[in-house]
């Protein structure tokens, strides 16, 4: 068998933050272990809410007086300074609030007298599979889970040499419908009230009899055994086997709803969403586990390309408490969190399900933290920066639906709100699409009044698009999303000084500076970070109507417009402005980076194209120190990556890979004078839990081996001094190509860049502050080595090198 990467447990969790994620993208389980083994169960498609609610709440915002020439008077309140009015008047285009992200069920799996026998988890990352072993009176059983993607459904497979018994039980925290032995069927809340607005009682709401919306689910669990079955209405019990296969799948209503253009969902009866769940579970208990397994593991290899070994070691079994928590080899842990990164995006987000929330797929709470929705100020983004350059393809195309969806409500938000073409959406949207701001009212404008949400989002589409080079996916799904987008932004400037255009209201995510009466405020000036977004909109929109071919008249706006746009300015201390002028910062430390929005993950600000601006970025990133919680973290060590500090990096990843020691069911303080870390199953936390940190990391680690902006392939980059030795392979880089890299001692030994799209061409490859031309005749590699880049005038890398 091949070596792969395993991660071990010393005990069974007794605790939620210690349990084991596994996933296929649409069911979610996190497995506790043990004799008295749990499996909370998540699905990606239960959230509260219904399909009409974004359209609902708009209307509402409508009635209540928002709209185009409301939005008149905060523009005029603005201008005339009285920006506490402005304040005011936005508060009424807030909705209500995006929906969340719930658990599902809960699955007990009982061995009567068994005992774990160390170690007592093993999960392993290459094949996402979970293997234990208990002893039993007689013999051991051996326990594998895994939750297939081609079969649709979570595996429980139990062996042993010695006759055992076993009990499988299905629960719900949610409404149950109906339990009878091994179906559930679980009522769904239409709409859940998030955390902080205390004032919704119920905060869960479930539907009336004469709702138009049948918010239902089921589970279905099969079983096939040598031994005997009884099934009871809890459930069912085995005795007398030495072979179990538990085969269980979900569906829901929001299931069929989410796959479905038709409009099947509407009337899909409970029956049909019942027969989804059982069909499933019971053609995996027919199947043989050794074909489900080897089905479960070519699949995950098929989309798990790169490989990260940084200090040379990768394969092994890894004991997290002992090699990761309190491990001194920054090196392999760097590894396991690249590696453990990318196997919860691609356990999280499969094509044919929604995308990865602020928990990924995996949530206990029926109150979740920021309702696990997707926050799209930063968060989802983060979530999806690694994809493309990991080559996840098919983990990435959950992201494309979701904006998808998104663009639809928010055609109507932007026309309706601000009487704009193109679509927009602010700081939050859930399944549904939400795309209207939230708050009730009441929601601080720092981050309810916010509209480039979108605007981010097609910047990570772009991305897909240009390191995959996928010229059909771009013409058909993703230009149609940026075009929207860039018509919503032409007609959201607004003229500013010296016949620039600027955004107003605008704000920072989440930071705010001391307005003119001595209070905080977030509005009144144009952000940094509006201009960044925008400006590479355009850019990537000009280009994309190059790539494509076409003559679309918007071609013309764009290049008025990014000529007028107000350009980035420096502040009296040397650093980029976040705001158009010099101003008091509430919190200097603040969290967010969005002024550096243009260094990462944009590439508009960059030392050769804009060198002061630049080495102002660098100074505002200095200035906000080092890290608060994962996702920031995460931001940082990318962000320290594209300046070519590959030793502030590190050391900011050896900061968010240490253990979280404190209360994890508490809300840290989003200040960041609490930092996070990790918990005991590594993910990574605010605190509470955020799955971004865990998916930003590998896509920082990736930026200091390798970058591909600005049309150069640069090789280690910002390698750290104390990674003298490793290597990475398979990783993404600018237009279709694969690389693979080694290095010792910190110089490179070895790098192949390998073509995709099957072009003629000459690659510009940067390595050590060298330039070289690196031929690549169609669909072949070329292999660089550091002596290739000893002399920057050489002639053009091909001919031997070609494979």
């Amino acid at each position: 068998m091949t070596p792969t990467l395993q991660l071990s447990w010393d005990s069974p969790a007794d605790r939620w933050e210690e349990a084991t994620p596994l996933g296929n993208g649409r069911i979610g389980a996190m497995a506790f272990g043990g004799a008295s083994a749990r499996y909370a169960l998540n699905d990606a498609t239960v959230w509260s809410g219904t399909p009409d609610g974004p359209a609902r709440a708009l209307r509402d915002v409508i009635a209540a007086g928002a709209g185009p020439e409301r939005l008149a008077e905060v523009r005029a309140a603005l201008a005339a300074g009285d920006v506490r009015t402005a304040e005011e008047l936005l508060m009424s285009f807030e909705g209500r609030y995006s929906q969340e992200f719930l658990p599902l069920a809960d699955v007990a799996v009982e061995i009567p007298d068994a005992a774990p026998l160390g170690p007592a988890r093993v999960l392993d990352l290459d094949d996402a599979v979970l293997t234990e072993t208990l002893r039993v009176p007689g013999g051991t059983v051996r326990r594998r889970s895994w939750v297939s993607a081609p079969a649709g459904a979570l595996i429980v497979e139990l062996t042993s040499d010695a006759e055992f018994a076993a009990s499988v039980s299905l629960s719900t925290p949610l409404r149950t419908v109906a339990a009878d032995g091994l179906m559930l069927e679980v009522g769904i809340p239409v709409d859940g009230a998030p955390l902080h607005e205390s004032s919704v009682e119920p905060p869960l709401r479930y539907a009336d009899d004469d709702s138009d919306f049948d918010a239902f689910a089921a589970v279905g669990v099969a079983l096939d055994t040598d031994g005997f079955v009884e099934v009871a209405p809890t459930g069912a019990t085995v005795h007398g086997a030495r072979r179990l296969l538990i085969a269980l799948s979900t569906s829901s209503r929001a299931e069929f709803w989410w796959a479905d253009a038709g409009g099947e969902w509407r009337t899909a009866s409970r029956e049909a969403i019942r027969d989804r769940a059982r069909v499933r579970a019971d053609a995996a208990a027919h199947r043989a586990s050794a074909e489900l397994l080897a089905e479960h593991v070519a699949d995950r290899r098929r989309i798990a390309r790169a490989r990260f070994a940084i200090g040379g070691r990768r394969e092994g079994t890894w004991n997290v408490d002992r090699d990761v928590l309190h491990g001194e080899d920054a090196l392999l842990k760097a590894t396991i969190a690249a590696e453990y990164g990318a196997y919860l995006l691609s356990s999280s987000s499969r094509a044919g399900g929604p995308a990865a929330n602020l928990q990924g797929i995996w949530n206990d709470r029926l109150r979740p933290a920021w309702s696990s929705n997707y926050t799209i100020n930063i968060n989802t983004q983060m979530n999806y920066w690694a994809a493309p350059v990991l080559g996840l393809d098919d983990p990435m195309e959950p992201l494309l639906a979701l904006v998808e969806r998104v663009a639809r409500t928010g055609t109507d938000t932007a026309r309706a709100l601000y009487g704009a073409r193109g679509w927009v959406a602010h700081h939050n949207t859930d399944l549904w699409g939400w795309s209207l701001p939230v708050g009730m009212g009441h929601g601080a404008p720092s981050w309810a009044i916010w509209m480039m949400g979108g605007v981010w989002l097609t910047h990570n589409l772009w991305d897909a698009y240009e390191i995959g080079g996928d010229l059909a996916l771009l013409g058909s799904r993703i230009w149609p999303l940026m075009r929207g987008a860039v018509e919503f932004c032409l007609d959201w400037l607004v003229p500013g000084p010296q016949g620039t255009l600027r955004t107003t209201p605008s704000t920072s995510p989440e930071n705010s500076f001391i307005g003119p009466d001595g209070a905080p405020t977030a509005i009144g000036l144009t952000a940094a970070s509006d201009l960044s977004l925008i400006q590479g909109l355009f850019e990537r929109a000009l280009a994309a109507i190059a790539a494509l071919g076409i003559d679309d008249p918007l071609g013309e706006e764009i290049d008025r417009a990014l000529t007028a746009l107000e350009p980035l300015s420096v502040d009296a201390d040397g650093r980029l402005r976040e705001w158009s002028a010099d101003v008091v910062e509430v919190e200097p430390l603040h969290r967010h980076l969005s002024p550096l929005i243009g260094m990462y993950p944009l590439d508009t600000l960059t030392r050769e194209r804009e060198p002061s601006l630049f080495d102002a970025g660098v100074r505002l990133l200095d200035a906000r120190g080092a890290g608060a919680m994962g996702w920031s973290w995460a931001w940082k060590i990318a962000l320290r990556a594209r300046i070519g500090d590959g030793d502030a990096a590190a050391a900011l990843l050896d900061e968010a890979l240490t253990p979280f020691e404190g209360d994890v069911t508490r809300h840290g303080p989003v200040d960041g004078s609490e930092w996070g870390g990790l918990l005991p199953n590594l993910f990574s936390t605010h605190p509470p839990f955020q799955i971004d940190g865990n998916l930003g990391f590998p896509a920082g680690i990736a930026e200091l081996l390798l970058q591909s902006h600005g049309g150069v392939v640069r090789l280690l980059p910002a390698l750290p001094s104390l990674w003298r030795v490793g290597d990475a392979q398979g990783l993404g880089a600018r237009t279709g190509l694969v690389v693979d890299l080694a290095w010792r001692d910190g110089v490179l030994t070895g790098a192949r860049l390998r073509d995709t799209l099957g072009a003629d061409r000459v690659v510009v490859v940067e390595h050590a502050g060298a330039r070289i031309d690196a031929r690549l005749p169609g669909a072949s590699s070329v292999e660089l080595t550091a002596e290739d880049f000893t002399d920057a005038a050489s002639l053009a890398v091909g001919g031997h090198h070609a494979r």
